[in-house]
């Protein structure tokens, strides 16, 4: 059984070594059609999500104008939770003042 074991791990052990040079191997720098084509697909996967997101929204929209006529026609009065605003980008840290001794 040892014999077995150190036969197949040692195969095992070659086989990881051979693995691993092949792993760093580098590929050539993308061509320009390349570069143009990845930018191509960013581009159309940045408008497919902000379609998607503003089809989220109306449905939000829509299922909570049900949600509250639902409700006030049970005599409920539902108040919806007003949005805050997004932040304001932050505004740059105050330098610090030097203290002379």
């Amino acid at each position: 059984m040892k014999k077995y074991f150190a036969t197949h791990s040692a195969i095992f052990i070659a086989a990881l070594c051979l693995g691993t040079g092949s792993a760093w191997a580098k590929l050539p720098a993308p061509s320009e059609e390349a570069k143009a084509k990845a930018e191509e697909a960013k581009v159309k996967a940045a408008d497919a999500a902000k379609k998607d997101a503003e089809d989220l929204g109306k449905a939000q929209d829509r299922v909570a104008e049900r949600y509250i006529k639902e409700q006030k026609a049970k005599g409920v009065v539902v108040k919806p939770t007003p949005l805050a605003p997004p932040p304001a980008a932050a505004a740059a840290p105050a330098a610090p003042v030097a203290v002379k001794k």
